[in-house]
């Protein structure tokens, strides 16, 4: 008998290029919510400026709601910036602290790439802007912290854009296994996300218009290289260290959310992480490489978290389940309880046997969804409500501390206890070193927000 199964497609594609802050008190009105010198009211207008108009933004702008007006756009690449600015007939800014300082910007959108994250996130917080900032929230641990500081600090709504939150198979599968849907649960196996590789590709001529000291930021200036530059190529920033977490942060920011979500672990999150097998081993690219190449590379050794109830988060390729070995889904997880198995994948949720799930797949609707355009809708509706939407910085900022906790623990090769309060590692000043990261002069993380 096969088990129910709830199916979504939406419009759910993957990041690119950067991010920002969160929500809180409503002290502080965008200027776009108010009806006031002849502007339109709540219900009209928020006026939304882009930062990093790539390969990922355009996928959020294409699902805004009516009332979420682009009015400018800051990118690093010149011809990049004024063809989207033809289409969204918007105005184009030379930065991005220029495109905050614009008083008919309400919010921005950000998807720039990683190591960009923290510090436009924080900028649009002290400016008096809501944020909606792709995923991976932040390129480290303490990155992340201070961006939920200046959320909370500034009363901003920050919309994290893990858009599987807006799924409702993902809603209701977690909400079940949370509830004690499927009992006590036991295990839980997941994608075994790769780690970053290194980058040591050769120069190439920058293209005209292109501002390379810009777009590298905070982190060490590399030679411009186009698979580099390009976000999935052979491989693209996102393979590569110095710029990204790789897919552990990648389609880890998916899955490791999920396990997140149903475990009630939103506001904290793992107590243990510890690897098993070969020594970590990299490959240091000096030449373009297919992804699938270098992720073969970086996926061992085999990553583990424990949770707080003995629950122990096991990273693999394959598993079983009712005797018969199955894929580990990307989006999500495979859960192990008293009553039975729970999965949950990209606007996918199925149970064995197929009665635990009956309940809530009748709660569930059965029409398709445009998860992205929900996910957008419940950014704007927060930003007039000034409630914290569906994936909130913290929400946000603690899925990717878990991403970074299996990176760090192939990085150090050891079992390592992690205190999600303090957030830090408990006796290991080595793993600790790897909270943050250095970053170039003028691009430094505040202390304080």
């Amino acid at each position: 008998m096969k088990s129910p199964l709830i199916s979504r497609r939406g419009f759910l594609k993957n990041s690119s290029l950067l991010a920002a802050g969160a929500v809180s008190v409503p002290y502080w009105i965008p200027a776009g919510a108010l009806a006031a010198d002849g502007r339109p009211g709540a219900n009209d207008r928020v006026g939304i400026g882009v930062v990093g108009i790539g390969r990922r933004a355009p996928q959020v702008l294409g699902d805004l709601p009516a009332e979420a007006q682009i009015v400018a756009i800051a990118d690093v690449y010149a011809p990049r910036c004024q063809e989207a600015c033809k289409k969204y007939q918007a105005q184009p800014t030379r930065h991005y602290r220029e495109l905050l300082a614009r008083k008919d910007v309400d919010a921005i959108v950000t998807a720039t790439n990683d190591q960009w994250r923290a510090l436009i996130s924080i900028h649009a917080c002290q400016a008096g802007k809501d944020v909606y900032a792709e995923k991976p929230l932040t390129l480290t641990i303490l990155e992340g912290r201070r961006i939920v500081e200046a959320v909370r600090k500034y009363g901003r709504v920050l919309q994290t854009g893990g858009q599987q939150r807006s799924m409702t198979p993902n809603r209701v599968g977690c909400e079940l296994i949370r509830g004690g849907g499927i009992g006590k649960i036991e295990k839980v196996v997941a994608f075994n996300y790769p780690s970053p590789w290194e980058c040591a590709l050769p120069a190439q001529p920058i293209p005209d218009g292109l501002d390379w000291n810009e777009w590298c930021g905070p982190a060490e200036l590399q030679p411009f290289n186009t698979d580099i530059f390009t976000p999935r190529a052979d491989p693209g920033w996102i393979s590569y260290r110095i710029f990204s977490g790789g897919e552990m942060t990648g389609w880890g920011a998916h899955g490791l959310d999920m396990i997140q979500w149903a475990l009630g672990m939103d506001d904290s999150g793992p107590i243990e992480v510890w690897t098993e097998g070969a020594k970590f081993a990299p490959p240091v690219n000096k030449e373009p490489m297919p992804v699938k190449t270098g992720d073969a590379l970086c996926d061992a050794p085999q990553v583990f978290f424990k949770y707080p109830g003995n629950i122990v988060v096991e990273l693999a390729e394959r598993c079983v389940v009712n005797g018969k070995r199955v894929n580990t889904p990307r989006g999500g997880a495979i859960f192990y309880g008293e009553k039975g198995v729970a999965t949950i994948d990209r606007a996918t949720f199925k149970t064995d046997p197929p009665e635990i799930a009956r309940q809530a797949l009748k709660a569930a609707n059965s029409g398709r969804e445009n998860a992205q355009a929900l996910h957008d809708r419940n950014w704007i509706d927060c930003i007039k409500t000034r409630k914290r939407p569906v994936n909130d910085a913290e929400i946000g900022h603690r899925t990717s501390t878990a991403c970074h906790l299996g990176n760090i623990a192939r990085w150090v090769g050891r079992k390592l206890v992690w205190d999600p309060v303090k957030e830090q590692f408990v006796g290991d000043a080595e793993a600790n070193r790897f909270l943050d990261r250095p970053r170039r002069k003028g691009y430094e993380l505040p202390e304080k927000v």
